[in-house]
């Protein structure tokens, strides 16, 4: 259930396939709702969930998700590529 009086969250995740995901973009009211037009605009899945929202929205522009929010993130990244119809890149480093 959602508390009304909390305003809209919106964070923005990037990912290399490579690193961990960083922050790109935070915010609250007019700014989560920017994040989330320009995210329409160009065709980027989206994925509701206000607790999560709620522990990105505490780390800074820039910064890695911690090792602990992993799981839950990677579930995010499959959701979107599944949503997008995408398939992700296999990177096996140790290739010979």
């Amino acid at each position: 259930m959602t508390n009304d009086n909390e305003p809209l969250r919106a964070v923005a995740l990037k990912y290399d396939g490579e690193n961990a995901p960083t922050v790109t973009a935070s915010g609250e009211g007019n700014i989560a709702e920017e994040i989330i037009r320009i995210a329409h605009e160009h065709g980027v899945p989206l994925r509701e969930d206000a607790m999560l929202a709620a522990l990105l929205g505490e780390l800074e522009l820039g910064e890695e998700i911690p090792q602990t929010l992993y799981r839950v993130i990677a579930e995010v990244i499959a959701f979107a590529y599944m949503v997008s119809g995408k398939v992700p890149v296999i990177n096996d480093k140790n290739e010979t």
